[in-house]
Formats: C-alpha cells, structure tokens, sequence
C-alpha cells in the first residue's frame, strides 16, 4: 500500500524540465605514427630551414627528431645562441611526442591550461611542428633563433614531401 502511494505522489508531482544540450564534441585524435623519417628527407628540411633563415636574417638552430623524439638531424646556424640548441631539440621532441604543434601547446597554456607547465617532458612554446607523411607522424621539426611570430608559417603540420 505504502509503494503505490509513495507511487501515486510521484506521478503527480511535477518533475523539473531538464534542458538538453548538445555534447561537446571529442576533439579529433591525433594522427597515427608512422616509420620514422628519414635521414636524408631530415637534411633536406633542414636545408629548406636554413635558406628560409638565410632569406630573412634569421641565426637559427634547426632540429629534426624521430617520432619517438630522438634526434635524426640537427644544424646550427653561425652565430645563432647556444640556448637555441637546446631549445629547438626540445621543441622538435615536443611536438612528436605529443603528435601536436607546439604553438597549439602554447596557445592551449596561455588560455589557462597551465598543468603542461608542470611536465618536464614537453616545451610549449611555438616552434615545433610533428611532420606528417600519409597521415602518420613520421617526426618533427623544432627550430629557434628568432621571435616565432615572424619564423611560423602557421599552427598547421608541416608535411614531409621527401622520404
């Protein structure tokens, strides 16, 4: 008896209207890695760096790292700061490790996002770009010398047209 009143005083009662809203929708997943580039497709993008360096002044270190962020190829412009080797390895692994731009890292940090700080394992400043080939990771490139703002095509991945 006590279940169909407790029942009836349910039914009769009005319920709050809850508002649907839409999901919020799953960032698309990063790309799938692939073979790990190439030493000889490596140094030609670092050739292509460095006359794009040359052409606007730039001193730049350049890297270029395996999907597993391991070094594959690095140059270093005459006079280009020491710190900047470092820095642009860092980035390049960055940027394969997490199969992401490292501008986005960055954009993501400014915006609030400040536990990538926390990680000693990535460096979210610009300049690092994961390298794509057939959709799949093969590496990334890292570079540093100069302001990101003027060195940075765009947030976009580089795609690798060498192998």
């Amino acid at each position: 008896m006590k279940r169909m009143a407790l029942a009836a005083l349910l039914a009769a009662s009005p319920l709050p209207a809850f508002a649907q809203t839409a999901p919020t929708p799953a960032p698309a997943p990063a790309p799938p890695y692939g073979t790990p580039i190439t030493l000889d497709a490596a140094q030609a993008l670092i050739a292509k760096a460095i006359a794009g360096a040359k052409t606007k002044g730039f001193r730049m270190a350049v890297a270029i790292v395996e999907p597993s962020g391991q070094l594959v190829a690095f140059a270093r412009m005459d006079d280009t700061q020491y710190g900047s080797i470092y820095v642009a390895q860092k980035k390049a692994e960055t940027a394969a490790r997490y199969r992401l731009a490292t501008s986005v890292m960055e954009a993501r940090t400014l915006a609030g996002r400040t536990v990538t700080l926390a990680n000693n394992d990535s460096l979210p400043i610009a300049g690092g770009i994961p390298i794509l080939k057939d959709g799949k990771v093969i590496g990334a490139i890292g570079v540093s010398g100069a302001a990101a703002a003027r060195t940075m095509r765009s947030p976009g991945r580089r795609r690798d047209k060498a192998s």
